[in-house]
């Protein structure tokens, strides 16, 4: 495989660095009320172009063949909401005896209770080829089963 090939098929994973390391050089550019303003664009625009973009590219029998996997979705809803935060609870229980700072470990709790990003879900699921009518459905079941805080 050429470099180029190569290169092709992992544009997305290039693309993830590439946006993280101009992060780094500038990260103005991200900041609330910076030039990219992402409490709007991220918030609406991005999220929005995200689902819209998706449910153009699947059929209507993909979605519907993809709600009936009852099994897979209870699987991802319970690992999700679940099994992954008991597993971080446990995890933090052990961290809680060493000197790690303590708000270090509230900022993981709250994050390993989060649902994924439905945005993040739904692209990655693409990128690596799997069911991304399962994968929309999934982020946004999941996302509405969490307790609005």
């Amino acid at each position: 495989m050429g470099l180029l090939e190569r290169l092709r098929k992992e544009w997305f994973i290039l693309g993830i660095v590439l946006v993280i390391a101009v992060a780094r050089l500038e990260p103005g550019v991200g900041v609330k009320g910076g030039p990219l303003k992402p409490e709007i664009t991220i918030t609406y625009i991005a999220v929005s172009a995200i689902f819209f973009n998706s449910g153009l590219s699947l059929k209507t029998e993909e979605l519907t063949s993809a709600l009936m996997h009852v099994k897979l979705h209870l699987f991802v809803q319970i690992f999700t909401l679940v099994f992954f935060p008991t597993a971080i609870w446990v995890f933090l229980q052990l961290l809680s005896i060493t000197p790690i700072n303590e708000w270090l470990l509230k900022g993981l709790q709250t994050v390993g209770c989060m649902p994924p990003p439905v945005s993040s879900a739904v692209i990655l699921t693409k990128a690596v080829g799997g069911n991304e009518a399962a994968a929309i459905f999934n982020s946004a079941f999941g996302s509405f089963l969490q307790r609005p805080t």
